[in-house]
């Protein structure tokens, strides 16, 4: 069942024997408790892709004409999984979404040097960093990679169809970092199962950052919890298949 973030440190104070509080910011105690729940949190979150935490999305513009084979990663993206550019031919043809292939930006690099710089349908295209890259300005993006995690770079774009990549024509699958908001109505973004690792964890920290003493029960819990999360963090996907070898 989730939990608010009151009815958590409410859950954590009692358990700690201290005072009864009616919101987070009532003592130092719910405080501190509150901001105890909040790293649990982050650390709980942080090692792995949740798959509620994916996102179908889209890339941003780069808005600059100097850069019309690149494309802005949103700042809440932690990772990628896949891109798709609509590349039709002609503005009245329809949509036609395909994947892009990645490339290692050393392998992307080697591939977009061999080509011609005096040809009309290419173009040198100066990355952020000074380099210059030859990038084919007659077709539709094939391949990408990003030399700074931030920006996509494409090796081609189309400019009888669109001076730049656009925004609009992209699709993106992605792992999104979930944001926090510290007050008493937030519910932290996670499964409901996941909610026991949650309360544990940040229990078992509050006895000892606060009390200066160790919850073994709190600990036993939390440890639970994160070895039943190793298996099953998701609703739709039903967890780790173990092989049955055969047997029925």
């Amino acid at each position: 069942m989730k939990k608010s973030l009151l009815d958590i440190v409410q859950d954590i104070l009692n358990d700690l024997d201290s005072d009864a509080v009616n919101d987070i910011n009532d003592t130092v105690e719910s405080q501190q408790v509150a901001q105890i729940v909040r790293t649990c949190y982050e650390n709980l979150i942080a090692p792995r892709n949740w798959p509620h935490l994916k996102k179908l999305l889209q890339l941003e513009a780069s808005g600059s004409l100097d850069k019309p084979n690149y494309l802005r990663v949103p700042d809440n993206i932690k990772e990628v999984i896949v891109i798709r550019y609509d590349c039709k031919k002609l503005n009245e043809d329809p949509i036609q979404l395909k994947d892009l292939t990645y490339k290692e930006p050393d392998s992307f690099l080697r591939f977009v040097s061999q080509r011609n710089s005096s040809l009309p349908n290419v173009s040198t295209i100066t990355d952020f960093s000074g380099s210059k890259l030859l990038i084919v300005n007659d077709q539709a993006p094939t391949y990408y990679t990003s030399f700074d995690d931030k920006y996509v770079v494409t090796d081609s774009y189309n400019k009888d169809i669109d001076s730049t990549l656009q925004s609009s024509k992209t699709q993106c699958l992605a792992y999104v970092h979930p944001t926090w908001e510290h007050n008493n109505d937030f519910i932290p973004n996670l499964p409901a199962e996941a909610f026991p690792a949650l309360i544990e964890e940040a229990k078992s920290t509050a006895f000892v950052v606060l009390k200066q003493v160790a919850n073994q029960k709190a600990e036993q819990k939390a440890r639970k919890q994160e070895r039943w999360l190793s298996r099953k963090a998701w609703s739709v996907k039903g967890g780790i298949v173990y092989p049955d070898y055969g047997r029925k």
